[in-house]
């Protein structure tokens, strides 16, 4: 494993994030040297760094980047992909069979527990 890889995990096992000035000590590397493995991990866009303070001494806060992720969840009913999203049926919703049965899947999803 090598040494971002290693920080990049300690940043993100940390829930408040990892101070600098603290992870080059649990990295047992020198100051700079982390600061090398921080720029790199903030160059390819994993980290967040806010200036902070530590024990008296300025520093900065290290985060773990949250990735963005599209949520297909509301779109999906079991394995039911909404019939709404991309239709262009002129359609009422209250007499459109395909989201009657796919409200009805969502239905059968609560009861199985299933549904969040």
């Amino acid at each position: 494993m090598s040494i971002e890889e290693t920080a990049l995990k300690i940043i993100r096992d940390s829930k408040e994030g990892v101070f600098q000035n603290e992870l080059w000590k649990v990295l047992e590397i020198d100051s700079r040297k982390c600061s090398r493995v921080v720029s790199k991990l903030l160059d390819d866009d994993l980290i967040t760094r806010e200036q902070a303070v530590s024990n008296g001494a300025r520093t900065y806060l290290l985060k773990v980047k949250e990735e963005e992720k599209p949520c297909f969840d509301l779109l999906m009913s079991g394995e039911m992909f909404s019939p709404c999203a991309g239709c262009r049926d002129a359609c009422q919703p209250e007499s459109c069979e395909k989201i009657t049965a796919w409200v009805a899947n969502i239905s059968d999803d609560e009861k199985a527990g299933e549904f969040c």
